[in-house]
């Protein structure tokens, strides 16, 4: 493709365009009938599956062969059709195929001779009369052709066979049939010689040419010669050629002899041999390359001449060089083709560009339309144009004609770009980031921009993608058609038009089309947003049904292109038709329909429907009785049930395993190769043009109904009966299990006839039916995964449920981990959630549903993870799900296939349950701030989550995907979120005065500093949906939706006395402001109201305030005395606020301060939060009883009455009705007239715990509460915790470990089946809690409520402490249980070191300026003494004795000074805690730099650190850890020290420390007290050997070093830049892995040491902070920054007794709880046995002693 032909293509450009590149491997075999049996059926036996596989795995191509001479039956040769079909099929491999398209195979046999199908009329009258002048018999041709003078010109057309010899075709009567087949051969011979005859007089008078004359001599295979090899330019490329001699051919034999040479009366045919000569040995080698044709020559043989046995040494060479040459080709074409970035796009755009042109070539009419189009195109609107209709009424032929005109009319003299999209008709169009990104590339190559500037995530690609529009310029305009924008998968919310730019740029231009359809709101969905989106009218074009007339005309425009008429009859009925129905679809299938039609046709076969449903069904019906009801009915159904419709290799499959299928086609045949031939399909497909769409689905190349009402009808016909339904989906869904793939054999059974006829004694066979097999993954020969099955992704799990086999889907899908991990790994997450959602809405089986919704929740908690980081799989689902291992069998089993193959992906998995489970009360978990969320906004329609932090997130709260991002850059953190009551934007302000006004339609954004004068800050936001206000103290500012400052005002009362709280309108004419004092001790507040009517008089009240939803009424603490709440009701009369009731008292509001009030969303119950917990009034029940019905009906039967007794005392109704409305009023504004729901409400006081209490932190705010939906529980959150109450007696009933940090809001969620409460928190979550499930089981992950900043190890013992700055925690390793927290002072204490000892019974801890030596069995401090600013602490002696060093507090140097300090360095015996020694030396403060911990050399014998020497030098110490006395002083140079880290004692030298510096490592021999050498790069982390060391830069890369040479020997991760972030390596306690983990992917990535493998790839769900290896070296131990503790097995797959360890743990075992339990209660019994046992000896000693003193006494 040269230079040229790309930029027109790029510029979207119709003209001369080249075909499409195709993902299609398509061969035409041509060959005579007979003589290539053999070798057509080994190729269909042993070659053309391996070929499949190859293109299918290499390439990811899908491998066809159209065989057109095998299984061809009699009913083939009926219609004379297969020469037409042939050619046909020869050009649609030369279209599609990748690489080769034409094989020939010619032996000495020239085949089969037809005579025309169809002949001029005139050229047909031409031969009639010369051959009546040369006295010859034309009946025969008068019999079987006829004028067809629909045709232009007319053409005469050889009739079926069948229609003159009725018994051709019957099988059931074998003697008629072999009769009517005989005068067949007899007539056709007959007609061929009159043909030849005349054509050649003709010829020889010069009457025709020579190609006329010998189209009546010409073979079949000579004219797919022709077309295949001789008239093609590049044969090289395409085209193959197989020659075959044999010699010594036996003609005694002529029956086997004419199979293999042309025959004529038991005669060679000389004239046939001549032809084929000519073919064989001149043209077609002076055409094909020679490396392109094989010759062969082999020996006829025994009675059969060509066998597979006697010959299979020729048949082995054949398919080999048949293999090899396919190959090569399939190879060849795919190195040129270019699969770069701009290659793909090219073929993208060349999709789009000849299905544009397809619809120009058929598109009449629609002026008034077109006009529209072109004003917009010209005009200045900057606002996309919308063309909407029904299905069916020419949307897309419309939109592309527009692109046309475009190109050639409208912008002409300009160089227009046009963008076309044909959205849903190719993979990269389907979904909406691919989508985007073929765009963004298309733009960028027009102007000149690089393809890397484009980004893959869909937020930011939006943005870019806007931005690339504004290149437009006025010499090269950019216009946008995008078809069918509703058919768009994969938009982050389910508004998929948010995305489209609502204003564009100048020079831009964007038409999109979509459906509109009055009785159907679901298709409807997106123009109805689109609606929303843009609300210019005149922007919205409806396409209708083009009415009888146009219709006609476009019919009539059809047909003369397609070179065809009717006779006056038939246009009248094609009149009829039309005028029941003009939709655009419905012209189509009458237009096809009517081409059928010969002029000679019978009017009672031309019949037309008058509906689009009844058409199709005519059209169904018509291809059933043509070719067959079982095979048409199987095909088209096998079509219809697939998901994504289904390419023809698999519809080839699919019917050649279906023996229904071969029985009828086979039921007088036994097939050498049991598969349906390819013919069969060919020909009901092209019975069926252009409504089988092709598109792509899941990287193939597929056939669907082009049309949604095909479908639907094509369903109403074979799917009727559900068993039909059921047995088609349950045949593809074996087939994507691969059942029957691979050379499996599948069972059929005999046909009767087949028995019969063929003398069979067997009833039952089995024969490869040469399908593929179905793996998950395709890998490369050295094991990587080239690519993934996503045909069975699609496909299986739908077919599964649909079939009813829950087993197979449990076994194969849901539940089956190689499954969900391959499908994550090439599919979006809510890919794989929507297999098991569809399997839910299936399954009735309670018990299985929820084991489903188990996984699939615990995918969706772990999404934020599994969407980047797919082979964290094993991981999330073990940690997750372990707890529900015993009543849940499919989840059990699933997690131990997690567990034997989930480490191939990450060796990494989990000892315990250590992550949230699903199923209890929370039911997502939504991630992806960065800070904490300070607020968040439910949608007026309860289906989006708005939330902020320094970004706004929103979440679809059905999926819990995150929908929208959009980080707008803030520098603080946002405060206030509001939405705009249409929901169309959002704003927020931040602490920083900056706000931030979003569209959430189309994440456009626009930043507002802060309007204010001096120093004025923000402090509200309030939207309507067409103005933004802003207001700070006294000042107001309104702005326009574009963030333009429309007005300002100050306020109407003194700010300083009484400042701005925040404000609320209604419209610009009617607001209300709240005022307050500025001051939170002050609660006193006021409230200023306008309506259109004026001022209304300021409403003044103190502590709480809450506003019903019209604004209309008001609850407000009123009287200075108490808290008691008071209901206000606007009064426009008296234009003020006027007291209606006061509501009931709590019993303690006289002293309870209110601090927030809220209403729920009916406002008929009223929260209040308090200091000491909440207050609930309730006036109404959600839904009436049967009581209260009861009482309504005879309330409605006396109002009844009364209407009749006024109108017997003369009163109108409407007026009695006016009369109690205005009573009604006057009761409003003297509200102690009648009393009011609200004066009978009931109180209930919600209690906290003690030592709990409800803060505020800005007024009217405090922490909220909310009542369920039945309304039987108040939930709040406070500090972390949800707190639940029963509201049927106001007791506190559950407390629910919620966040991590302090709950920020809280809002109900019980609308529809929502029961819920979303929390947001400090902790950067938003949490969505299901109160159905709030007493659910909560299987509680022990933590502690701080980080663990440091980790000990008992592993003898299963022990681990971990430090955190409250205490120290003693877990069970095995378990993941806290099993005690040690403080000695519990509300104050801070601890910073901990260290159990090897025997696990004591533990050394350093808290609060005192070392303490615990037992760890009592829990008792056994020895505690001050030591002031410990920091460090080591344990001596296997645990016997411990260091603690110190220094002294607050002696930290200023700045740019080094002030000098003493460490205090004591040993003490364990456990009693006696000083042995203790010495000092000194160290330089430098300010920033932390304490640099000495080390124990690895024998034990010396104490090594850095201290200051005499004057400003360093040196480094040596003391004695026997005695304590200072072994050395070794002076070092101020150069060598000044940047030294930290120190590290070489593990396999006693006399050897290492000095780390971030460029370096010394290493010191402290004996001889010098320099050994320096090694470049270590970090410190070294084996056992002291042999190896890690590199780890911060900014990325890890290397292995060798430490005596300081080289680099192995690499574990290349020095790609990661960013600078935290890094921590390290190896196990084996060595035999590297760990190596990065703050900023927090990831933990394992290496093996000896071959640099990478076996794991953990995502922490929370920052790490510290981390250890167990001894054994099988597991980590990993603490993080949310105070858990998490025991990794390394479950190295190249280790066998790694999988027999994992299911030895406790956690794997379901009875482990019971078992645990019963060891406690056996180990408690003993223990009392024993106390018993001890008080016993206690208690006679005492007796033995009284006794004695008695005796003394005596």
């Amino acid at each position: 493709m040269d230079d040229r032909t790309i930029d027109l293509i790029f510029a979207g450009s119709l003209e001369s365009l080249p075909p499409v590149s195709s993902k299609i491997v398509r061969i035409f075999t041509s060959s005579t009938f007979t003589d290539t049996t053999m070798e057509r059926n080994t190729l269909m036996a042993q070659c053309y599956p391996k070929l499949k596989d190859y293109c299918r795995e290499k390439h990811g191509l899908e491998f066809q062969v159209v065989d057109m001479r095998w299984g061809v039956r009699d009913e083939a040769t009926d219609d004379h059709m297969t020469t037409e079909l042939c050619m046909r099929e020869i050009e649609n491999c030369q279209r599609l195929s990748m690489g080769p398209n034409f094989v020939v195979f010619l032996g000495q046999k020239y085949g089969y001779r037809p005579i025309p199908t169809y002949i001029l009329s005139s050229e047909l009258a031409l031969l009639r009369e010369e051959l009546v002048s040369m006295g010859a018999e034309v009946n025969l041709l008068d019999t079987w052709y006829r004028k067809d003078a629909n045709a232009v010109p007319p053409v005469s057309v050889l009739q079926p066979i069948s229609s003159i010899l009725v018994n051709f075709n019957n099988k059931r009567i074998p003697k008629l049939q072999q009769h009517d087949q005989a005068v067949w051969w007899d007539t056709l011979s007959k007609m061929q010689k009159l043909f030849r005859k005349a054509s050649l007089s003709l010829y020889t008078n010069e009457k025709i040419d020579k190609d006329t004359m010998h189209n009546y001599f010409m073979s079949v295979t000579e004219r797919e010669v022709i077309n295949g090899v001789l008239n093609v330019k590049n044969t090289k490329n395409h085209c193959l050629a197989y020659v075959r001699y044999i010699n010594n051919i036996n003609l005694q034999n002529l029956k086997k002899a004419s199979l293999f040479l042309d025959i004529l009366n038991r005669s060679l045919d000389t004239e046939a041999s001549k032809l084929l000569a000519n073919l064989r040995d001149e043209r077609l080698p002076d055409k094909i390359e020679s490396t392109n044709l094989q010759r062969y020559t082999v020996e006829w043989i025994g009675r059969e001449g060509l066998d597979t046995e006697t010959h299979e040494e020729y048949l082995q060479h054949f398919i080999t060089h048949f293999y090899k040459n396919i190959t090569k080709l399939v190879d060849r074409a795919m190195r040129k083709e270019d699969s770069s970035a701009q290659g793909q796009i090219v073929t993208e755009i060349l999709q789009h560009l000849h299905a544009c042109n397809n619809s120009v070539k058929v598109f009449y009419g629609r002026e008034h339309n077109l006009e529209h189009i072109k004003s917009y195109m010209l005009g200045d609107s900057d606002k996309p144009i919308v063309l909407y209709g029904e299905g069916g009424c020419g949307k897309t032929s419309l939109l592309a004609k527009s692109v046309s005109l475009t190109a050639e009319e409208w912008y002409k003299g300009k160089k227009p770009i046009n963008i076309i999209r044909f959205l849903g008709t190719t993979p990269d169009s389907s979904a909406l980031t691919p989508t985007l990104i073929s765009i963004c590339q298309q733009i960028s190559y027009n102007y000149m921009l690089p393809f890397e500037d484009i980004p893959v995530d869909l937020v930011p690609l939006t943005a870019h993608f806007k931005y690339l529009l504004t290149n437009a310029s006025k010499e090269q305009p950019l216009t946008l058609f995008l078809d069918s924008v509703d058919q768009l998968t994969g938009a982050q919310d389910a508004n998929k038009v948010s995305w489209l730019p609502l204003r564009l740029p100048p020079y831009c231009k964007l038409i999109v089309s979509c459906a509109a359809e009055a009785d159907n709101p679901e298709v409807s969905a997106d123009y109805y947003l689109l609606r929303r989106m843009i609300d210019i009218p005149e922007n919205f074009i409806e396409v209708t049904a083009l009415g009888e007339d146009l219709a006609m005309e476009v019919i009539r425009m059809w047909m003369q292109t397609a070179h065809r008429d009717l006779t006056n009859y038939q246009w009248r009925l094609v009149a009829n038709a039309i005028g029941q129905c003009s939709l655009p679809i419905f012209v189509k299938l009458v237009f096809a329909e009517i081409c059928r039609w010969r002029s000679y046709t019978k009017p009672q076969d031309t019949h037309l429907a008058s509906t689009v449903n009844d058409s199709i069904m005519m059209l169904f019906e018509r291809i059933e009785k043509q070719h067959g009801c079982i095979l048409v009915f199987h095909a088209l159904a096998y079509i219809t049930a697939a998901k994504s419709g289904l390419s023809e290799s698999e519809l080839e499959d699919l019917i050649s395993l279906d023996d229904k299928v071969l029985d009828d086609v086979y039921q007088y045949h036994l097939p050498p190769v049991r598969r349906i031939p390819p013919l069969l399909w060919t020909r009901i497909r092209n019975d069926l043009p252009n409504y089988l769409s092709e598109r792509e689905a899941d990287g193939v190349s597929v056939m669907n109904w082009y049309h949604r009402q095909f479908r639907e009808t094509a369903k109403e016909r074979y799917f009727k009966n559900l068993n039909n339904a059921t047995y088609f989906h349950s045949s593809i869904a074996d087939y994507y299990l691969g059942i029957w793939g691979g050379g499996n054999p599948k069972p059929f059974k005999f046909t009767e006839i087949q028995r019969h006829r063929f003398n069979l004694t067997d009833k039952e066979g089995s024969a490869d039916r040469k399908v593929p097999v179905q793996p998950l993954v395709f890998y490369s020969k050295d094991g990587k995964v080239t690519r993934y099955n996503l045909r069975k992704f699609g496909e299986m799990p739908y077919h599964l449920v649909r079939a009813r086999r829950f087993q197979d889907l449990y076994e194969n899908v849901l539940f089956n981990y190689e499954w969900l991990h391959a499908k994550l790994s090439s599919c979006p997450l809510q890919a794989v959630l929507s297999d098991f959602e569809d399997a839910c809405q299936h399954i009735g089986d309670k018990d299985r549903v929820r084991e489903m919704l188990l996984v699939a929740d615990a995918l969706r908690l772990g999404g934020a993870i599994l969407s980047v980081y797919p082979d964290m799989l094993a991981p999330q689902l073990v940690s997750r799900l372990l707890p529900e291992i015993g009543p849940n069998l499919n989840v059990k089993r699933l997690l131990q296939q997690c567990d034997r193959t989930g480490p191939q992906h990450c060796a990494l998995l989990p000892y315990y349950h250590c992550l949230h489970t699903p199923g209890g009360p929370l039911k997502y978990s939504l991630e992806g701030h960065q800070f904490a969320v300070f607020g968040f906004c439910l949608t007026s329609d309860y289906r989006y989550i708005v939330s902020i932090s320094n970004k706004l997130i929103t979440w679809d709260l059905s999926t819990s995907d995150l929908t929208r991002e959009v980080n707008p850059g803030l520098e603080g953190i946002m405060q206030q979120l509001v939405l705009s009551p249409d929901n169309r934007f959002a704003a927020a302000f931040t602490n920083n005065n900056q706000t931030v006004l979003l569209n959430t339609l189309t994440s456009e954004f626009v930043i507002i500093e802060n309007p204010m004068m001096g120093s004025e800050e923000v402090t509200g936001v309030f939207l309507l949906n067409a103005h933004l206000f802003l207001h700070g103290a006294g000042t107001c500012c309104r702005f326009n939706m574009r963030g333009e400052l429309e007005d300002k005002f100050t306020s109407p009362v003194n700010p300083l006395e009484w400042p701005f709280l925040y404000m609320e309108f209604s419209n610009l004419d009617e607001y209300i402001f709240h005022f307050w004092k500025g001051n939170l001790d002050d609660t006193a507040m006021q409230l200023y109201t306008v309506k259109s009517n004026g001022v209304y008089e300021p409403l003044f009240y103190h502590s709480a305030m809450v506003m019903t939803a019209d604004r209309s009424k008001i609850y407000c603490c009123n009287n200075t005395e108490h808290y008691g709440v008071s209901l206000y009701a606007i009064d426009r009369d008296q234009q003020k606020w006027t007291k209606q009731c006061d509501l009931p008292r709590a019993g303690n509001d006289d002293t309870e301060i209110l601090l927030q009030l809220k209403l729920d969303k009916e406002e008929t119950t009223l929260l209040g939060t308090t200091s000491n917990g909440f207050i609930v009034w309730t006036w109404a029940e959600p839904a009436a009883t049967l009581g209260q019905l009861q009482e309504m009906a005879a309330a409605a039967e006396a109002e009844a009455a009364a209407g009749a007794a006024a109108a017997a005392a003369g009163v109108a109704p409407e007026a009695q009705g006016q009369a109690e409305g205005q009573e009604h009023d006057q009761g409003l504004s003297h509200g102690q007239e009648q009393e009011l729901p609200q004066e009978r409400a009931r109180v209930l006081v919600l209690g906290l715990p003690h030592g709990v209490r409800n803060i505020s932190t800005r007024m009217l705010q405090s922490n909220s509460c909310m009542v369920s939906a039945a309304r039987d529980f108040a939930v709040a959150g406070v500090r972390k915790n949800l707190y639940v109450w029963s509201m049927e007696n106001g007791e506190l009933v559950k407390i629910l470990d919620a966040h991590f940090g302090r709950i920020i809001a809280l809002e109900p969620l019980t609308i529809g089946n929502w029961n819920s409460v979303i929390t947001s928190s400090i902790d950067r979550t938003v949490k969505v809690w299901n109160i159905n499930n709030i007493f659910e089981q909560v299987h509680v992950i022990d933590r502690h409520e701080v980080q663990v900043d440091a980790i000990g190890l008992c592993q003898s013992a299963g022990l681990a402490v971990t430090v955190t700055r409250g205490c120290v925690g003693i877990w069970d390793l095995q378990i993941g249980r806290l099993i005690a927290r040690l403080a000695d002072s519990p509300l104050g204490a801070i601890v910073t070191h901990a260290l159990i000892t090897p025997c696990s019974r004591y533990i050394v801890s350093a808290e609060s300026g005192n070392v303490l030596i615990w037992n760890r069995l009592t829990e008792q401090v056994l020895f505690k003494e001050e030591q002031a600013g410990i920091q460090q602490l080591c344990l001596l002696d296997g645990g016997g004795r411990c260091l603690a060093a110190s220094t002294p507090p607050g002696r930290d140097a200023a700045a740019g000074e080094a002030a000098r300090a003493h460490v205090t360095v004591t040993a003490r015996t364990i456990p009693l805690g006696q000083t042995i020694y203790s010495f000092e030396y000194s160290i330089r403060l430098i300010p920033g730099t932390p304490f640099k911990p000495g080390v124990v050399t690895c024998d034990g014998q010396n104490f090594v650190a850095i201290g200051a020497d005499k004057g400003s030098k360093d040196a480094i110490f040596v003391f004695n850890v026997r005695n304590g006395s200072l072994s050395s002083k070794i002076p070092m140079k101020q150069a060598v020290l000044k940047d030294v880290s930290s120190l590290v004692a070489m593990p396999h030298r006693g006399n050897l420390v290492a000095l780390i510096d971030p460029d370096k490592a010394s290493i010191l021999d402290t004996k001889h007290k010098r320099i050994v050498r320096h090694v470049p790069k270590w970090g410190g982390s070294c084996t056992n050997d002291g042999r190896y060391g890690l590199y780890a830069p911060s900014r990325g890369g890890l290397e292995l070093l060798e430490l005596k040479h300081g080289n680099s020997v192995k690499t574990y991760i290349p020095k790609v830049a990661e960013g600078v972030f935290t890094v921590i390596c390290m190896f196990n306690k084996t060595d035999e892995y590297v760990m190596y983990y990065h703050s900023g992917k927090k990831t933990l990535r394992v290496f093996r040491t000896s071959d640099t493998q990478m076996i794991a790839n953990f995502r922490v769900q929370a920052e790490l902070s510290a981390i250890e290896s167990t001894e054994d070296g099988k597991a980590i131990v990993l603490g993080t920054v949310d105070g858990c503790l998490s025991v990794l097995a390394i479950a190295d797959p190249s280790k066998a007794e790694m999988k027999d360890f994992l299911p030895t743990l406790p956690s794997r075992d379901e009875e482990w709880k019971k078992k645990i339990e019963k060891l406690k209660a056996t180990t408690r019994f003993k223990a009392a046995a024993s106390i018993a046992k001890l008080s016993t000896h206690f208690l006679n000693n005492e007796d033995s002693s009284e006794d004695d003193e008695a005796n003394n006494n005596d």
